[in-house]
């Protein structure tokens, strides 16, 4: 197991990741075409919390994505943390895609919450096929994490 930083523990915008996974798919829908959809993307990704040059190390680098991702793990079982950072826009909005639905929620919960959301507002048609790699190589190492606490 990663030796991780101490993460401020962050309570999760909607109480649960089914209605966080909801809330994105209702707010993609506002968006007519992809440009904007990407856009809105970009915006997400902008918005990430400040993350620490000195967590930007081998040790939390994702492994299997295009762009260079950094996902620092911490919590407990109860409540497991994640914040994570990419060098590309678009992968940083994935990112908080990600961290919406999955952080701040108990290690059971992200086991047992599939990624709808990525089919739900149209992620897996308009993605390329790195990205997509990309995507499910953060959902690996989240799951991973969690699993490992969930033991």
């Amino acid at each position: 197991m990663i030796a991780t930083p101490d993460i401020a523990l962050l309570q999760p915008a909607e109480p649960t990741a089914e209605q966080a996974q909801a809330a994105i798919a209702e707010e993609f829908g506002y968006f007519s075409d992809w440009t904007e959809r990407y856009q809105y993307l970009i915006d997400l990704g902008r918005k990430l919390p400040e993350f620490p040059q000195e967590w930007r190390i081998d040790e939390f680098k994702v492994t299997g994505c295009q762009s260079q991702v950094w996902l620092v793990p911490g919590g407990n079982a109860g409540h497991v943390e994640f914040r994570a950072i990419s060098d590309s826009s678009i992968v940083s909005g994935l990112i908080a895609l990600l961290l919406r639905v999955y952080s701040g929620r108990p290690a059971s919960e992200i086991l047992a919450t599939e990624p709808r959301f990525v089919e739900a507002i149209g992620l897996s048609r308009h993605l390329s096929p790195t990205r997509s790699n990309g995507l499910a190589a953060m959902l690996v190492a989240i799951r991973q994490y969690a699993g490992a606490l969930d033991a």
